[in-house]
């Protein structure tokens, strides 16, 4: 039955659990795949045009497991490939795309940071978000080289990982950003060095949750939820080395999972 059919999950990593996380909180009885394509990581100093093939190859695994919808857990494979995704394949998608219009309404000092890649800040879809939700809101941008290697390395606790944001966080409060948008799956983890780092004068904005209601959403539009009684599973694949990325993901899932090597 395609309702008991599995909501597929994708990023360059395992960034992409803190999307996947707020989908189980939302949807319990839903069985759910995730690949991290861990031999390719960081996509963030990738051209575009590698970043929108590994996701195809990326998607062409998750609908070969019968994914009934597709979720870009990765604010760069979205920002590159998201749109051609969706002309490539007649199946549903949600992206990630940073929460410049909330962050805007939520600005008091009518200045807005924004932590991500260069390839989500460079990209036409962000650009199209400045344009029409930022009017009279400076966004103040902050590419962050070597966060997503030390979530990955499962390090994000770490002093250089304090040090690091520290690093990037500065120039945004000193311009006097009283918001600071996560733009990247993998930060969510490192929020509470970031909260502790800008002070409670300073909201921190994260996706994760926006994105699960919209999988809701388009999970009920197309009539795909499932409806049995029995809790949902996880399923965890990546593209590279099954137990050091097996003990990342089971720290920052919360349990000890398997992690089953795909080559895609």
């Amino acid at each position: 039955m395609p309702d008991r059919f599995p909501i597929g999950f994708f990023d360059s990593g395992v960034g992409g659990l803190s999307v996947m996380r707020e989908v189980r909180r939302l949807l319990p009885k839903e069985n759910l795949l995730y690949v991290a394509d861990s031999a390719y990581c960081p996509y963030g100093f990738r051209p575009a045009r590698e970043i929108r093939n590994r996701a195809y190859a990326l998607t062409e695994f998750l609908l070969s497991r019968q994914a009934k919808i597709i979720v870009v857990a990765c604010n760069t494979a979205s920002a590159a490939g998201l749109d051609a995704l969706r002309q490539k394949y007649d199946v549903p998608f949600v992206g990630m795309e940073p929460a410049v219009k909330v962050a805007a309404a939520c600005s008091r000092s009518g200045k807005v940071g924004v932590l991500a890649t260069s390839v989500t800040i460079s990209g036409r879809r962000f650009s199209s978000l400045i344009e029409r939700f930022a009017n009279g809101v400076e966004v103040l941008t902050q590419p962050c080289p070597g966060l997503v290697e030390l979530v990955e390395a499962g390090r994000y606790k770490s002093d250089e990982a304090r040090e690091l944001l520290r690093q990037y966080l500065d120039p945004i409060l000193l311009h006097g950003a009283d918001v600071v948008i996560l733009g990247c799956t993998h930060y969510p983890f490192l929020r509470p060095t970031i909260e502790a780092i800008v002070g409670p004068g300073v909201q921190v904005i994260d996706t994760g949750e926006a994105v699960a209601r919209q999988v809701v959403r388009v999970l009920q539009h197309h009539k795909l939820q499932n409806l049995s009684g029995h809790p949902g599973r996880a399923s965890f694949f990546t593209s590279g080395d099954p137990v050091k990325v097996g003990e990342v993901v089971s720290c920052l899932w919360g349990e000890t999972v398997r992690v089953e090597k795909v080559d895609v």
